[in-house]
């Protein structure tokens, strides 16, 4: 037994496997120390919260602190609004990284494709307490690049970011446009990851580059798109924090509230902090929900499988 034993260590060490559980260590560590070992606070959501008490000196209260949640009349118009501009930004932002992924395939000087890369990417990594401004700028009534466009066309100044009917789709727009070259990584990835053969294959049967994109280069896409609608779906009710806190003024409050902002005005301005931590956790159990309803669906009918 023992030689055993030490035979399936020495195999395992030598195939790389515990190199790879050492990679994994620094991560799981991190992981455990910072997403797990808090979730203890999670209690504050039934305790009527005392922070001179801690958490585990307040009492518990039930679900006292969900039916008061409940019971403020703008709860109902933040989770509509919620889900509607979150709704928005996937079904609008989500083929867009798709299409510029096959678009950018089909550019073969690779200077040029790096180039717009290089540039298409470069927003993602401005936070949105800088590129809130940027936004601020381009669509502002005086000067803003956007109204200087309409002007062209003897179209009066627009007030886009004050006025409730036009903010919500600014939103979307400012938001497709900062993250679908990051986006779309994975997708540029996926497709170079796709047997030339196949391609070969199809030219000698006279497919041409449109019918290749449609019956090799798609399908070899096929199961990144399934992971990345699944994953999306965690997000239905994080419509952008960052985003919407740093856009939003008081004029557009009725339609661009969310859950995030919501919670967060909740703790800063009442010092509840008990029904803030209460939609935290009402969030992850929808996201869950929402995730493994969408691995189930994409089996089912994918025959697509994380496992």
């Amino acid at each position: 037994m023992k030689t055993k034993s030490g035979g399936g260590f020495r195999n395992y060490v030598k195939k790389g496997f515990l190199a790879y559980d050492l990679m994994f260590l620094p991560g799981l560590i991190l992981l455990i120390i910072f997403s797990i070992i808090p979730m203890y606070g999670i209690i504050i959501a039934f305790q009527d919260y005392i922070p001179s008490k801690g958490v585990f000196g307040s009492e518990l209260n039930g679900l006292y602190n969900l039916t008061e949640l409940f019971a403020r009349k703008e709860i109902w118009r933040v989770i509509f609004n919620t889900f509607f501009i979150s709704f928005l930004k996937i079904v609008l932002g989500f083929p867009i990284p798709i299409i510029f992924s096959l678009l950018l395939n089909e550019v073969r000087l690779q200077g040029l494709k790096k180039g717009v890369q290089t540039i298409v990417y470069l927003p993602n990594f401005i936070s949105w307490v800088i590129m809130s401004g940027i936004v601020l700028d381009m669509f502002s009534t005086n000067g803003g690049v956007i109204n200087n466009l309409l002007g062209l066309f003897n179209v009066p100044p627009q007030h886009f970011l004050d006025d409730e009917n036009y903010f919500v789709f600014v939103i979307v727009i400012t938001d497709m446009w900062k993250g679908f070259g990051w986006g779309s990584v994975i997708y540029l990835a996926s497709i170079a990851s796709i047997d030339v053969s196949l391609y070969e294959a199809a030219v000698i049967d006279g497919a041409k580059r449109f019918k290749q994109t449609v019956h090799v280069t798609l399908p070899g896409m096929m199961s990144i798109i399934i992971m990345s609608a699944v994953l999306n779906l965690g997000n239905v009710l994080n419509a952008g924090f960052d985003q919407i806190y740093n856009l939003q003024n008081d004029l557009v409050l009725r339609t661009s509230e969310i859950i995030d902002t919501f919670s967060y005005k909740l703790y800063k301005n009442e010092y509840a902090w008990s029904q803030s931590t209460m939609i935290g956790l009402m969030k992850s159990v929808v996201s869950a929900v929402f995730i493994v309803s969408g691995w189930k669906l994409a089996s089912k009918l994918t025959d697509y499988s994380v496992f």
